[in-house]
């Protein structure tokens, strides 16, 4: 069935996208935390690597010493006698003044800075436990968009999007394309204007904006974010 792009008819030579791959999955999962709050964001940005380093070097020192000698040096609790005992005692040192003080600087700063901020998006809302637990949501995949029903406007709006995001802006290569609509949702969710958004009112505003800010261009083969970039 041809798609329709600015009311000119457009044969559907659209590559069929790419299936599953757990490494764009990923990618997408990292970038959807830009809809998070500022001090949830920080935790993850700053907790993942942190993590990461001292699990190795508890992995190493663990291996060579008991684990009592590596829980008292890491808490300070014992002075550090061997190197792998200093390095987790350097780290325990730098680590945890890090993390309160960063927590701390976080919250106060947030507290100030929306201590009367109030998008209105949020007027006379109420946030059940139940929304204030759930999960955040992820970037749509693009390519469930080539099977949104054609019959309804939002649905033959989004398959419109891809054919012009997809075959005329970037050629047909879908990698590029899902890389750069991902990009476009995740810097849209950092603005000022979304960030002070619940995480999945948040989401949805950023990619209806998405939507709209880059199909105009994307009609006559260009892209914001080539253009950027």
């Amino acid at each position: 069935m041809p798609l329709t792009v600015s009311g000119i008819s457009q044969p559907n030579d659209l590559d069929p996208p790419p299936g599953t791959n757990p490494w764009r999955l990923t990618r997408r999962l990292w970038r959807s935390r830009k809809a998070l709050s500022g001090i949830t964001q920080w935790f993850i940005d700053l907790g993942v690597p942190v993590v990461a380093v001292l699990a190795l070097a508890w992995v190493l020192a663990a291996r060579a010493e008991t684990p009592l000698d590596v829980y008292q040096a890491v808490t300070l609790m014992d002075s550090p006698e061997r190197k792998w005992l200093w390095l987790l005692s350097l780290i325990g040192w730098l680590l945890v003044p890090a993390i309160i003080g960063g927590v701390a600087g976080e919250v106060i700063a947030n507290r100030i800075k929306n201590v009367k901020s109030l998008p209105t998006g949020k007027l006379y809302q109420r946030r059940t436990l139940g929304q204030r637990m759930r999960f955040p949501y992820l970037i749509d995949d693009l390519t469930r968009y080539v099977h949104a029903n054609p019959a309804t406007l939002i649905g033959a709006g989004k398959r419109e999007f891809v054919y012009v995001f997809v075959r005329v802006a970037h050629n047909n290569n879908w990698r590029l394309a899902l890389n750069h609509w991902e990009i476009a949702v995740r810097d849209a969710m950092c603005t000022e204007e979304y960030a002070q958004l619940d995480r999945h009112e948040c989401l949805r505003a950023a990619q209806s904006f998405a939507l709209i800010h880059l199909r105009p261009p994307a009609v006559y083969g260009l892209c914001r974010v080539c253009n950027a970039r």
